[in-house]
């Protein structure tokens, strides 16, 4: 037991060897306003982060994962509250993009693939290997498709987050770009087993809420499939036509958060690129260019909560066959 408490300690200095020897970010600098949290955020060199919790104490949370700038940020009840700098997979081991929750949690995990390496704060994302954890940082993506954190961050985000928290990865490691021409969603279930998806055929909606009965929603709305994804604990529950009339080529993220005046409000992230978005709430004007079936809204309303987590994006939902199906009765949504 000594000589495998050495060899563990010996693993944690290694990680955390760069970020030893870089400036103060690298420890985790804090910052004292988003404002300022933002400016500092532009700077983040290889193995550096920002953790500021007092900006947001309380509320929902969601992992936003950046692969073009190779950047994760954390944001609390829609505040950005902490960012980090990350490296993702390498060229043919790409990570996959898409919307996750946490499925498990362990503080000392080993690889099972990759001869029982070392995952420290490991949060397991897919069941067939990735996983947000403590790892190299060079500069670049050089994983086996995981995502690198150093291990301070790593160590931190452990600590506050819960199963079924949203992971929301973006991007594209080797090309640079906002969005990825393939499906959001892995054709791999929360139970590792192989999914086969379908379209909806003739059908207007599908709803299966007894799939995942429990957790925060993650729904996805692909303009480029005039789709909508409904997931819960990394299952898809919902799947339903729409007409989203939008050109706008950027992804965005909108969180329904808790007020303090005891209500629920949706608010946009504010996401790389979109920094304006931060804490703006959903107005009447998007909320019209989208329209969905009465009754799958109602059904998705009804389970909406804190924590839920909207996606809007051009990328697909998979099972894209061209077709798309006129909505009889349509509804545009309420906030």
């Amino acid at each position: 037991m000594r000589g495998a408490a050495m060899n563990r300690a010996a693993i944690f200095m290694a990680l955390g060897a760069s970020a030893l020897a870089a400036p103060v970010h690298a420890q985790g600098a804090t910052a004292s306003s988003p404002p300022e949290l933002a400016r500092m955020a532009d700077t983040l060199k290889p193995g550096q982060w920002i953790w500021a919790p007092q900006v947001a104490p309380t509320g929902p949370l969601l992992v936003y994962v950046d692969l073009s700038r190779q950047r994760a940020t954390v944001y609390r009840n829609g505040i950005r509250m902490a960012v980090s700098t990350i490296s993702s997979g390498k060229d043919g081991y790409d990570t996959p993009t898409g919307v996750f929750t946490i499925l498990q949690k362990d503080a000392d995990h080993r690889s099972n693939i990759y001869n029982s390496a070392p995952m420290p704060f490991q949060q397991r994302l897919t069941w067939d290997g990735v996983a947000l954890h403590a790892g190299g940082l060079p500069g670049y993506p050089e994983s086996h498709g995981c995502v690198h954190l150093p291990i301070g961050f790593a160590r931190a985000l452990f600590g506050i987050t819960k199963l079924g928290a949203t992971v929301v990865v973006q991007g594209n490691a080797s090309k640079r770009v906002l969005t990825s021409e393939s499906s959001l969603l892995l054709p791999i279930d929360a139970k590792g087993q192989p999914v086969q998806q379908s379209d909806l055929d003739a059908q207007e909606f599908r709803w299966t809420p007894e799939r995942a009965p429990a957790g925060p929603l993650s729904i996805i709305i692909s303009k480029h499939d005039q789709r909508v994804v409904v997931l819960r604990n990394g299952f898809e529950i919902g799947r339903s036509a729409a007409i989203i009339e939008d050109d706008d080529p950027g992804s965005h993220v909108i969180t329904l958060t808790a007020g303090k005046d005891g209500k629920a409000r949706w608010l946009y992230v504010g996401l790389p690129g979109h920094s304006d978005d931060a804490g703006r709430a959903l107005d009447e004007a998007t909320i019209n260019r989208a329209r969905f079936p009465r009754r799958f809204y109602e059904l998705v309303k009804a389970e909406l909560k804190p924590g839920a987590t909207i996606l809007v994006t051009q990328s697909s939902v998979g099972a894209d066959t061209g077709k798309h199906i006129t909505i009889m009765d349509a509804v545009v949504p309420k906030i």
